[in-house]
């Protein structure tokens, strides 16, 4: 099984995450913002392609191709579910990033925690972020994005704890579970 936990930046993917991590037997976490900050160290501006060349690390094609390569070869090893934290919201990555990850486990569960734009700003600056950075400045992009069915199965998280959430994605699953 494979859980992916999309949403914008403060939408409460992480923590989910890691604490759904505790509740799944036999999980680990796989987050591909790691392969993203290992390409940008390893893939210097002036070698990427000119469309690559953003401060967005999923603007480099390895990153999507990467992402599930890897998520392969940990599925292969360890024989794990695998609980896949990421804001991913531009289509030609979710689209290529899902269908990968369907190829590699077929019970493929895609959750999009959404907030306000209020809640967001509010949860980035609570947890240090820089007021105006990066991650605020993508605020209104994932709010516009992830309103298209194509990132439901949404979890509107304004008003819900960690432990609801994880209740929510529990039943859902288990209401769908194709396999034991």
């Amino acid at each position: 099984m494979i859980i992916m936990i999309n949403g914008a930046f403060g939408s409460g993917k992480t923590t989910t995450a890691s604490n759904l991590h505790t509740r799944v037997p036999g999980s680990m976490i796989f987050d591909p913002e790691e392969i993203g900050y290992m390409l940008r160290k390893l893939i210097p501006d002036e070698t990427r392609k000119d469309y690559e060349r953003t401060d967005d690390f999923q603007d480099i094609d390895l990153w999507r191709i990467l992402s599930v390569n890897i998520a392969r070869e940990l599925n292969q090893k360890y024989n794990k579910h695998l609980i896949i934290p990421m804001t991913i919201y531009k289509p030609i990555n979710f689209e290529y990033i899902s269908r990968g990850l369907e190829e590699i486990d077929n019970e493929l569960y895609h959750f999009c925690l959404i907030a306000s734009e209020e809640t967001l700003r509010k949860r980035l600056t609570v947890r240090g972020d820089t007021i105006g950075g990066w991650q605020f400045q993508q605020i209104e992009k994932c709010v516009n994005a992830f309103r298209d069915s194509k990132f439901e199965k949404h979890i509107v998280t304004d008003e819900l704890d960690t432990s609801e959430i994880i209740n929510r994605i529990l039943m859902n699953i288990e209401g769908n579970s194709t396999k034991d």
